[in-house]
């Protein structure tokens, strides 16, 4: 990098504070911090759901599977999240819409309370904040990682210089400064793509190779293939099923883009923007590093160096920077977005139990809680960053992959399933044992069972066990003992039912409305 490119990189990150300035502005109680007040526009909202998906994960993790074993890492990455979208657009996005509208709720599992029982939202709040540390730690090494590749900078260094900017601006703005942030990321993103692509086809042709006959080259041998490696049918289906519970909801931070919009229709809208979004940029992003083998060598036996690699040795200075942006964009939005939804399920779900004061907040108390809370969960997920290449968590796709994917269906299933009426039958008890024995089967699976298998147990069963196993006992302690009382059908009626013209922002309560108050003797 030179002084042109550092000029790019330092005026993006005065743009993104910016921002946070403004949004500061349109800001005044804990429903616009953490859901917009209901009034963003589904394509604003569509964009952000999409960029909130992203992380340089993908151009360090996902281009050292793209080096390695070639399309693949769309077939079983994008490919799945582009089809579960398009499903959830009608499966989810209006239900998760009418959470806000109907229940005004401000925090995506604030409805498990009454949909189940406080133990069971507790359980699912506390232990999902916990995998969000980790999944936002695993982010923020991979930044860190390529900014080393081109400045230098030691990993914790790198990983302070991004958490502490993105803290700024999501921290005073909520959810509309994550959201215009994310808009110009995507800007940034469709720049430093094309500039990156067309970099690397005009290489390519300097070396006499044309642009579908590069597959031919015996360093793309195999690469052409759908499914290779670890990553079979079996894989494929389980992160379809995995991607279709985390991307419409399950994550949370996806959930709050749906719940922004204003209606129901228009949050469906927004899902299909984003499902179309997926299923076409990734390819312009891949290509590159489907074509990396024949470019530059990786140092890592990963391959997770090779973008880093290859841009800096293909782009002039100015447009190294943009592309260097570019990576900063991806990770500071999901980052950004899963700040604001960890700080909405503290300060709307898990506070006012834990804290007797937090049940009587006002409006302007809950906002600062809610900023003291978002830069706590950035300051957490730094410090977990600085463990990813421990032994406990290895490097940073297996972070992603196996921890994140393998712990998702656990945990988003009691949520995600609890909004459709097929599952009415099941209450507290089987989103409890559900929850329980898919974390328990992850253990099992991804260490007592795997360290005594040869050559362990495969990817595939490590990220699907987990999954099957609390999917099955949600449906089958659901007919074996059926909660559905008048209450909780009354709930699940009020979050399907199509009439949604009341779709203008409701009023969020204040948290003394989360918990009821211990009775007087």
């Amino acid at each position: 990098m030179n002084g042109l490119d550092w000029a790019v990189l330092i005026g993006y990150f005065g743009v993104m504070v910016a921002i946070g300035v403004w949004s500061h502005k349109r800001v005044d109680d804990v429903s616009d911090f953490f859901t917009a007040g209901g009034k963003m526009p589904w394509w604003l909202s569509g964009i952000s759901h999409h960029m909130s998906g992203y992380s340089a994960v993908m151009f360090t993790g996902y281009a050292g599977i793209a080096y390695t074993y070639g399309v693949t890492s769309f077939v079983t990455w994008s490919f799945p999240i582009a089809l579960g979208i398009a499903i959830g657009s009608k499966l989810f996005a209006p239900r998760i819409n009418r959470l806000r509208s109907r229940l005004h709720v401000a925090s995506p599992l604030e409805y498990l309370k009454n949909r189940y029982d406080l133990k069971t939202q507790q359980a699912l709040a506390w232990s999902g904040m916990l995998l969000k540390i980790v999944d936002v730690g695993a982010k923020w090494a991979a930044i860190a990682t390529l900014l080393s590749v081109f400045t230098g900078v030691s990993l914790n260094q790198g990983i302070l210089i991004t958490g502490a900017i993105t803290a700024v601006y999501c921290t005073i703005g909520g959810l509309w400064a994550d959201a215009l942030t994310e808009l110009g990321q995507f800007v940034i993103q469709l720049l430093a793509g094309i500039a990156m692509f067309v970099a690397v086809v005009l290489k390519l042709n300097d070396k006499g190779i044309g642009f579908f006959g590069a597959w031919d080259e015996p360093a793309l041998q195999g690469h052409g293939k759908a499914l290779v490696g670890p990553y079979g049918t079996v894989f494929l289906l389980a992160f379809l099923f995995i991607k279709l519970f985390e991307y419409n909801g399950g994550m949370l931070n996806q959930a709050q883009r749906y719940m922004a919009t204003a209606t129901p229709r228009e949050a469906e809208r927004s899902a299909r923007l984003s499902a179309v979004l997926w299923l076409v940029w990734p390819v312009v992003l891949f290509f590159p590093m489907w074509m990396s083998p024949l470019l530059v060598k990786s140092q890592k036996t990963d391959g997770s160096d090779s973008y880093g690699l290859m841009t800096e040795q293909l782009l002039p200075h100015g447009l190294l920077g943009l592309v260097i942006v570019g990576f900063f964009s991806h990770t500071m939005a999901m980052c950004s977005s899963d700040a604001n939804a960890i700080a909405a399920v503290f300060t709307r779900d898990c506070a006012p139990v834990v804290w007797r004061r937090a049940r009587t907040w006002s409006q302007g108390q809950g906002l600062r809680v809610a900023r003291i809370t978002t830069v706590v969960f950035l300051g957490l997920s730094m410090a977990a960053a600085t463990q990813v290449n421990s032994p406990a968590f290895k490097d940073i796709i297996t972070v992603v992959i196996k921890w994140v994917a393998g712990l998702m269906g656990p945990m988003a299933i009691p949520m995600m399933l609890g909004l459709l009426r097929p599952f009415r039958r099941s209450g507290p008890t089987a989103a409890l044992v559900s929850w329980s024995m898919g974390l328990l089967a992850f253990w099992l699976v991804n260490y007592p069972i795997d360290w005594n298998v040869d050559g362990g147990v495969p990817l595939q069963y490590q990220v699907s066990v987990p999954l099957a196993v609390s999917l099955v006992l949600y449906i089958l302690v659901g007919f074996i003992k059926p909660e559905d009382t008048p209450e909780r059908l009354a709930l699940i009626e009020k979050i399907n039912t199509d009439d949604d013209s009341s779709g203008a922002a409701a009023v969020v309560p204040g948290p003394r409305d989360a918990v009821p108050a211990p009775a007087k003797d």
